[in-house]
């Protein structure tokens, strides 16, 4: 790592890392997967989607950015959201910049109050990143900015569409301009420091969120249980449970005759084998944990591990 900091100083090389911080459902998980040109996090119309921060490592010629994609900021209801609220908000004074990130469409609401009674607190620079604008007239633009620069001195501001791309690479470049020369943290062609376990348990409950009902999503869990290389082929064998609250909820993803569950396994394995670039035989259970998202001890088995944030 020392010569690699030598090397990468020599030539005004520039690192850092960014913090993505928003409401719920602003669009932060799909602008990440743009930036880094794969999905790496996993994306829904439900509230909450991201529980865990996940970290997206972009690496150009002259510098590299690692983005960190936070739970959106809500009013927790239960321990898990007590985790998600400290994930979100203990990256802000650990990171170089700050992206704030709104959605044009939507109003000027408490949780973007609560994010900007945060941010005087912190010295770092914040971006305000306005999202979907592709949704929108352009001259719907200005009184939503204006509303926000009276609120805080962002460093920066800049309109993008996450899901169409547009000015996605002027952001890229402002960001650049603000970080400090530093090392080249990550080898060139890694894109994030999660596992494949972690990611892989994600796809399958992206799938979940996307086929169930409205009281399925926030209180699905999912458990790799194993992942291994079959005997004598090339395939890999993935084993998963599915976590639910309630009886009522193991019924629904299971579906009749087993037809939801399929379908969840169905269009995990596609993503799953993309991932893995390899055939992948997917085994999928579900379980009834009740009241999991207020168990200490059941969140740390799920991965959501207060000591590490």
């Amino acid at each position: 790592m020392d010569k690699l900091f030598q090397d990468t100083q020599e030539k005004g090389y520039k690192s850092g890392f960014i913090s993505i911080i928003g409401r719920p459902n602003v669009g932060k998980s799909t602008f990440l997967n743009r930036v880094i040109g794969q999905k790496i996090a996993i994306m829904s119309d439900k509230p909450q989607t991201t529980r865990n921060k996940v970290q997206g490592v972009l690496t150009q010629n002259d510098s590299q950015m690692i983005f960190i994609d936070t739970p959106g900021i809500h009013k927790p209801k239960h321990k898990l959201g007590d985790f998600m609220m400290k994930v979100a908000t203990n990256t802000l004074k650990e990171v170089d910049l700050i992206l704030f990130m709104i959605n044009a469409t939507e109003g000027y609401g408490r949780g973007d109050e609560f994010i900007i009674e945060k941010l005087q607190t912190v010295k770092t620079p914040v971006f305000l990143v306005v999202n979907k604008i592709d949704a929108m007239h352009p001259d719907e633009l200005l009184p939503i900015i204006e509303k926000y620069q009276q609120l805080y001195p962002f460093a920066a501001v800049v309109p993008i569409s996450a899901l169409e791309g547009n000015n996605v690479d002027t952001l890229l470049e402002q960001i650049k301009e603000h970080l400090p020369e530093g090392p080249q943290f990550y080898p060139a062609d890694q894109v994030t420091d999660h596992p494949e376990r972690f990611i892989i348990s994600e796809l399958v409950r992206e799938k979940v969120l996307h086929l169930t009902r409205e009281e399925i999503p926030h209180s699905v869990a999912v458990v790799i249980d194993s992942i291994k290389k079959m005997d004598n082929s090339d395939t890999i064998n993935v084993m998963a449970t599915i976590v639910v609250e309630r009886d009522s909820q193991k019924g629904i993803v299971i579906g009749k005759q087993g037809k939801m569950l399929k379908e969840v396994g169905s269009r995990a394995r596609v993503d799953i084998e993309n991932l893995l670039g390899s055939k992948v035989f997917l085994e999928l259970w579900v379980k009834v944990q009740k009241d999991w998202r207020n168990k200490a001890s059941q969140l740390r088995d799920y991965g959501f591990n207060e000591s590490e944030y």
